[in-house]
């Protein structure tokens, strides 16, 4: 099979050249694929592979001098937040907050754009904004990052970390501080590691099984490798990778997540892409709760 392979600097670009049109089958984030599905005619529909996941309790960070010692005191406080009004690691921790905490979106006041670089609104995605809640773009030489450490804005919920707590800046904090505590404790409750991005494929393509098939085992076979090496190296520990102890952090993680701990098919992701479908409905970003069988090709339902 012949294709050819384009990439970018920036993985909103190849987002925004897929919504153009440029690609037939491409990585997309979660909430831009499922913003199409409110336009008349959804142009994508979805393949099982999940090339980025995270967990996001360290997706949020804190004013130290806002008074928010506990989630629970983001109610009432002006947010930042990265790029969208929902992006893929803002729709998460908002879940979270909600589902775990009883902070929704309409309790708190919302500021889009850029944590260290400006950014300017998205205007090639859909921008849904609930009805009662309050979303302003920041301006165009401000950056979230320099709001968040001057006060004007209480908390960040951010897929990047403000480069000023990263050179130590103590006017930065973390909600979660041992957010990795929090995040495995995530997983033990609700056995969730919270999928980022999907691989669309132009709905015109749904159909033509030999070619889909061909994709999803193409991603499968490299996250298989991927993941092989991984386990190839640990009797060396990992001594390729220059990060100390990485061999003890590698197996927590495989005594916590199992041995297939990136999984790919719907049948060990379904739980999380339907609390994701929820989120996204219920933060009011899809017309209405969409299912597993709505978003992805029918015949790979049963991976």
């Amino acid at each position: 099979m012949d294709a050819a392979v384009e990439t970018a600097p920036l993985v909103s670009d190849i987002f925004r050249r897929m919504l153009q049109g440029r690609y037939d089958v491409a990585e997309l984030g979660l909430t831009y694929f499922l913003r199409t599905f409110d336009l008349e005619d959804a142009p994508f529909m979805a393949l099982p592979i999940f090339p980025n996941r995270n967990f996001r309790h360290s997706a949020i960070f804190v004013n130290t001098a806002a008074g928010i010692e506990k989630p629970e005191d983001l109610a009432g406080k002006t947010i930042g937040e990265f790029a969208l009004f929902g992006h893929d690691a803002g729709v998460w921790p908002k879940g979270i907050l909600s589902d775990e905490y009883g902070v929704t979106v309409d309790q708190c006041r919302w500021v889009i754009g850029g944590t260290d670089h400006p950014i300017p609104a998205f205007g090639w995605i859909p921008q849904p904004r609930p009805a009662g809640v309050s979303v302003r773009h920041a301006a165009d030489d401000q950056t979230l990052g320099a709001m968040l450490e001057s006060g004007e804005i209480d908390a960040l919920i951010s897929v990047d970390v403000p480069q000023a707590l990263l050179n130590g800046s103590t006017k930065i904090a973390r909600l979660f501080p041992d957010y990795e505590a929090a995040e495995r404790d995530y997983y033990r409750r609700t056995g969730i590691f919270p999928p980022m991005h999907i691989v669309a494929v132009r709905k015109d393509l749904v159909g033509q099984t030999d070619l889909l098939q061909a994709v999803y085992r193409a991603f499968l076979k490299a996250k298989d490798l991927a993941e092989r090496k991984y386990l190839a190296d640990a009797p060396k520990q990992h001594m390729s990778l220059v990060t100390p102890w990485f061999s003890s952090l590698f197996e927590a993680n495989r005594r916590l997540l199992g041995e297939d701990w990136w999984p790919y098919g719907l049948g060990a992701n379904r739980k999380a892409i339907d609390t994701f479908l929820r989120y996204h409905h219920e933060q009011g970003l899809s017309k209405r709760l969409l299912t597993s069988e709505d978003i992805f090709v029918p015949e790979f339902l049963g991976t």
